[in-house]
C-alpha cells in the first residue's frame, strides 16, 4: 500500500486538499494520511469538517504572535518524526503557506517525493505577495511533481526549466471543493434554510458587496486604504457591505476601528467555507485580496475586483471576470462604483465561466500520485 501523507495548515490549504483526501481515500491501493500543522486552526478544522474528514495526526504548533521565523522552525522540529514514524511514499503540499514550504524542505532532507497542488503560479515579484512568492518559487524547486490548475502555470514551470515529464495540468481542486459545496446548497433544502435563517436579515433589495482581506503585504497602510475605501462605497444608498473579519490581529484592528459601526456595513466573524460558498451566491460583487476568491467567484458569475498589487492568477483577469484595483483608496472606490452603477460596466464581467478548473482536478491528481510513488 501506498502512504501519502497530505499535509494542511491554513484555510485556503484544507478548501483544495479535501477534495484530494476523498479521492485518494477512493483510490486503490493508496493510503492517506492527513496532517494537520494547525497554522489556521479553527477555520481549517471547520472546513474540514464540512467535507467529513478529521487529521490523523495534529502538530499543534501555532503560539500567540508567532513570527514567521518561528514557525518555521516549530515544523521544521516536529515533521522530521512525523516523517519516520509515517514512512510516506509522498507528501502533498498546496500553494504557498510556511506549511507548505517547511513540509517540501523537510521531505526533501529525507529522500521523500513531493507532489506540489497548485504549482507554478507566479507573479514575477518577490514582495508580492509576500512571502508566498517565495515559497512557491522554493517549492517549485524541491517537487518531485506538479500540479498545475492552469496552462499558464505550465508555462512558467516550462520556463524555468522544469521538466515537462514531471507537470501534469489538473485543474485546481477549489473547483472541486466550490462544486460540492454548491451543490449540497441548491440539492438539499435544510442545508441553505439553515442559510437562509442565519442571514435573514440580509435586504435583498439593495447590493450586496462582499469583503475579504487577508494579505501580510497589505498591513498597515494598504488596510488604511482599503477600510477608507469601504467607509465611502458603504455611503451609497442602495449597497450593503458584508465583511467577515480574518482573526489576524493586523487585519482586525484598522477594521474594527475605520469601519465599526458605520451603517450598511456588516462585519461578522470569519464564515465557515459552506457559509461563504452561500454568500458568495448571494453577492452582487466581490472585493477581495484572496487567491481562493478569485478561483472560485467566477463559477458564480460574480465580478470580482481585486486589492492587491499584483496577482499570480491573471486567468481570471485575462476572462474578463475579474480586475485588478490594488489598495488605492480612490482605485476600489471608483471601480467598485463604477460597477454598481453603471449596468454596462457589471455585465460587462458577469460571466460563468471557469478558468480554473471543471471540478475532476482532485481525482487526477490521486490516480496520477498512485501510478507516480508506485514506480519511485
Amino acid at each position: 500500500m501506498l502512504r501519502v501523507l497530505v499535509l494542511v495548515g491554513t484555510r485556503p490549504e484544507a478548501i483544495k486538499m479535501a477534495p484530494i483526501v476523498l479521492a485518494l481515500r477512493e483510490t486503490a491501493g493508496v493510503v492517506p494520511i492527513l496532517c494537520f500543522t494547525g497554522q489556521h486552526r479553527a477555520m481549517a478544522e471547520a472546513v474540514m469538517g464540512v467535507f467529513g474528514i478529521k487529521p490523523d495526526i495534529d502538530l499543534d504548533v501555532m503560539q500567540p504572535g508567532q513570527s514567521l521565523e518561528g514557525l518555521t522552525a516549530a515544523l521544521m522540529g516536529k515533521l522530521p518524526r512525523v516523517f519516520e514514524e509515517q514512512k510516506p511514499d509522498m507528501v502533498l503540499v498546496q500553494g504557498d503557506t510556511t506549511t507548505a514550504m517547511v513540509g517540501a524542505l523537510a521531505a526533501f532532507y529525507r529522500g521523500i517525493a513531493v507532489g506540489h497542488v497548485e504549482a507554478g503560479l507566479r507573479t514575477g515579484d518577490m514582495q508580492h505577495p509576500w512571502p508566498e512568492e517565495a515559497n512557491r518559487r522554493l517549492i517549485g524547486v524541491l517537487a518531485s511533481r506538479h500540479y498545475t490548475p492552469t496552462r499558464s502555470a505550465t508555462d512558467n514551470l516550462l520556463r524555468e526549466n522544469v521538466e515537462a515529464a514531471s507537470i501534469l495540468e489538473t485543474g485546481n481542486p477549489v473547483v472541486d471543493a466550490l462544486l460540492f459545496v454548491k451543490s449540497r446548497i441548491e440539492n438539499e433544502p435544510s442545508f441553505r434554510q439553515r442559510f437562509d435563517q442565519k442571514y435573514g436579515w440580509l435586504d435583498r433589495d439593495r447590493k450586496m458587496v462582499l469583503v475579504t482581506g487577508h494579505r501580510r503585504e497589505s498591513f498597515g497602510g494598504g488596510f488604511e486604504g482599503i477600510c477608507r475605501a469601504i467607509r465611502e462605497i458603504a455611503e451609497t444608498p442602495d449597497v450593503q457591505i458584508v465583511y467577515p473579519v480574518h482573526l489576524n490581529p493586523n487585519v482586525r484592528e484598522p477594521v474594527n476601528r475605520m469601519l465599526s459601526g458605520v451603517p450598511n456595513i456588516h462585519l461578522l466573524e470569519p464564515a465557515g467555507y459552506d457559509e461563504f460558498i452561500y454568500l458568495m451566491d448571494r453577492a452582487y460583487l466581490i472585493l477581495t485580496d484572496s487567491g481562493g476568491i478569485q478561483e472560485e467567484a467566477p463559477s458564480f458569475g460574480k465580478p470580482v475586483l481585486i486589492m492587491r498589487e499584483t496577482t499570480e492568477r491573471r486567468e481570471a483577469i485575462d476572462a474578463g471576470v475579474a480586475k485588478l484595483v490594488t489598495t488605492d483608496y480612490e482605485r476600489i472606490v471608483a471601480e467598485t462604483n463604477a460597477l454598481l452603477t453603471q449596468p454596462q460596466a457589471y455585465a460587462a464581467m458577469v460571466r460563468v465561466s471557469n478558468p480554473f478548473g471543471d471540478g475532476t482536478a482532485a481525482r487526477r491528481i490521486a490516480e496520477n500520485v498512485a501510478k507516480y510513488a508506485s514506480h519511485t
